[in-house]
């Protein structure tokens, strides 16, 4: 009895000691497991971060850089430019707060930039008139590039190569916000239209076909 004894007293602490080293490996292995899910987590974060800054267009980063607030928006698209009535039903916006940038050419050679609805015309004569020419045309679209840095499709007033005498239809002041290229085709900034303007130093006027 006394051997029985005597060797169960012994075996229980060498069952114990098996049960705690399961015990030490499966703390181990969850902390492993717990670092690996958090390095994963942090690429994953890094990811989505560089992704993002990758998609911030030049538009985007004066924006940023002057603390103006603004709403990026994206839309589906291919190589060409996209129609602003079809960029406004993509984006969910009324076409009357999405604004198309017009680049055209006064009589004497000066370049001016007009930035009217997507849904409308821009009266040439209007134009002519805001900008104290005797008449304005617009340039032709391979001259686009050269001029604003932009493409056709994806022009903004904003961050143009060289900052033309900017006029915006004076509709814009009816809205909250109002959207414009981002400066590529597929991106659109939505932000208050007070600040578009001022940033751009741009007037007001009446500029489109009744």
């Amino acid at each position: 009895m006394e051997k029985s004894s005597t060797g169960a007293a012994c075996a229980a602490p060498v069952f114990l000691l098996k049960r705690n080293r399961k015990k030490t490996s499966i703390l181990v292995e969850s902390r492993q497991e717990m670092r690996y899910n958090q390095t994963v987590i942090n690429h994953r974060e890094w990811e989505a971060k560089t992704a993002m800054a990758e998609q911030k267009t030049n538009v985007m980063r004066v924006l940023e850089q002057k603390k103006i607030a603004y709403t990026p928006h994206s839309y589906p698209h291919g190589e060409d430019a996209v129609d602003g009535v079809t960029v406004a039903k993509l984006t969910g916006l009324a076409p009357e707060k999405v604004f198309k940038t017009l680049v055209t050419r006064g009589a004497s050679k000066k370049n001016y930039v007009f930035v009217i609805p997507v849904a409308e015309e821009l009266d040439l004569k209007k134009a002519a008139k805001a900008a104290g020419e005797k008449s304005i045309a617009m340039i032709h679209v391979s001259e686009i590039n050269a001029l604003t840095g932009y493409i056709r499709g994806g022009c903004s007033p904003v961050g143009m190569k060289k900052q033309f005498e900017t006029f915006y239809h004076e509709s814009c002041l009816e809205q909250d916000t109002i959207a414009v290229s981002a400066g590529k085709i597929g991106a659109q900034v939505e932000l208050a239209p007070a600040e578009l303007i001022k940033i751009t130093r741009g007037k007001t006027a009446d500029l489109i076909v009744e």
